[in-house]
């Protein structure tokens, strides 16, 4: 039987020390952790659990800017976290569904501040950077180190189980204080991964978990390295461009896009074929084709792989 997540150690880890994190609320069961930080963030709900941001310190944040809100206009909501065991509807790129088993994955969800309308387009990546970072480290203290790789522009590979999905991350762009002097806006990172799932638990022969590949990890300890990592990377994403320039490094390293051949599905329909050379500084995958170099925001990446292999 699989544990529930001990969200008294998460919150503890995340909001009594040094960190930025503010609030952790944890739900046995959700429909959408985005959802509901989207509504806690919009004031359509109430945050709650020991780890919650009280009333009286949602005030004073709206009356000082807030220390974690201070970097875009004193937004409220900045740096916290939601966490499930169940995510019922969830929803990954192109409205697809996103469906797991009970307390068999990571669903987490965080509010984290835009003070760069420029550098938006890099949140899904860094978050996927700041990923396969914990990864890593949380594979290696528990005796099986794997290595995660990079899909543009949001999903989390897994190398050492032939480059099948290990999660998918959805990012969302949210206006706090609509209407107000304190308008701001937030970027919300949601992140699915794929922890303790049989190959009969997963949805597609694509998809790959962290036990599958022979790593016993807990969530709690994932969890926190994972965000760790984020917030040492997002730190960098709010100042100047020649300071993210480092971590746009590491991720063209940790991307098995660049350099192989893709197919590129358009959101507004259409399909474009070729090899991927570069990711560009504003974050879009740079596709060299027969008719020429293309540039792409958005799209649904497939990596094809030789004859026989299928695709990614």
């Amino acid at each position: 039987m699989r544990d529930s997540l001990d969200s008294e150690t998460v919150g503890a880890a995340l909001v009594t020390s040094d960190r930025p994190w503010r609030g952790v609320e944890f739900h046995p069961a959700l429909g959408s952790t985005n959802t509901r930080l989207r509504d806690l963030l919009t004031g359509a709900a109430t945050p709650t659990g020991p780890y919650a941001v009280s009333a009286a310190e949602r005030a004073a944040d709206g009356a000082a800017g807030g220390a974690a809100g201070g970097a875009a206009g004193g937004a409220p909501g900045l740096w916290w976290v939601v966490l499930t065991d169940h995510q019922t509807g969830g929803r990954g790129r192109l409205g697809r569904a996103w469906t797991v088993p009970d307390r068999a994955s990571l669903a987490v969800s965080v509010a984290v501040p835009v003070t760069d309308a420029a550098h938006v387009g890099w949140m899904p990546l860094l978050a996927g950077l700041a990923l396969t970072r914990a990864v890593r480290e949380v594979t290696r203290a528990a005796g099986r180190e794997l290595t995660a790789r990079l899909k543009w522009p949001n999903d989390v590979l897994l190398a050492d189980d032939g480059d099948r999905k290990l999660s998918g991350i959805l990012c969302e762009l949210v206006t706090t204080g609509a209407g107000t002097p304190r308008a701001a806006q937030v970027v919300v990172v949601g992140t699915g991964v794929n922890v303790d799932q049989t190959r009969a638990e997963l949805p597609v022969p694509t998809a790959t978990s962290l036990a599958l590949a022979g790593a016993d990890v807990r969530r709690e300890e994932l969890v926190v390295a994972y965000l760790d990592h984020l917030a040492a990377l997002l730190a960098p994403a709010g100042a100047a461009d020649d300071d993210l320039a480092t971590a746009r490094d590491a991720y063209r390293a940790a991307c098995a896009t660049i350099g192989a051949q893709v197919q590129v599905h358009l959101p507004q329909g259409g399909l474009v074929s070729g090899t991927a050379v570069a990711v560009d500084d504003h974050g879009s995958l740079v596709v060299r084709t027969p008719g020429g170099s293309r540039t792409f925001a958005a799209g649904d990446v497939v990596h094809v792989r030789p004859p026989g292999a299928g695709l990614a």
